[in-house]
């Protein structure tokens, strides 16, 4: 599907934020993929129509993982983060998406 089959006030909701870490810049290097925190809610064709729309990018498939929120204590409460989805974004060869790189005209 493409970006129009989605409301595109829908498509600008599912991206929370991209994954700036270790990992996720080892695995961008090596498998041209980018990491993105995104609504739970969540599906890989909106995922990939979203990526498209704001990058404009020709993305390849995409890979989902849901990350289960850590247990926390303070004093003596407890208590829990809340669960996320990371999205991990194949993107086509020759393709990439710079964050570093600030706004562009």
């Amino acid at each position: 599907m493409s970006a129009q089959a989605y409301s595109q006030e829908r498509l600008m909701k599912v991206l929370i934020a991209p994954q700036i870490s270790e990992k996720a810049t080892y695995v961008a290097d090596k498998n041209e993929q980018v990491i993105f925190k995104v609504a739970t809610d969540a599906t890989k064709p909106e995922i990939k129509a979203a990526v498209e729309l704001m990058f404009n990018v020709k993305v390849d498939s995409v890979q989902v993982a849901f990350v289960k929120g850590k247990v926390k204590r303070t004093g003596r409460f407890t208590g829990r983060r809340n669960h996320w989805k990371k999205a991990y974004v194949c993107l086509a060869s020759g393709q990439e998406i710079n964050f570093a790189a600030g706004e562009q005209g």
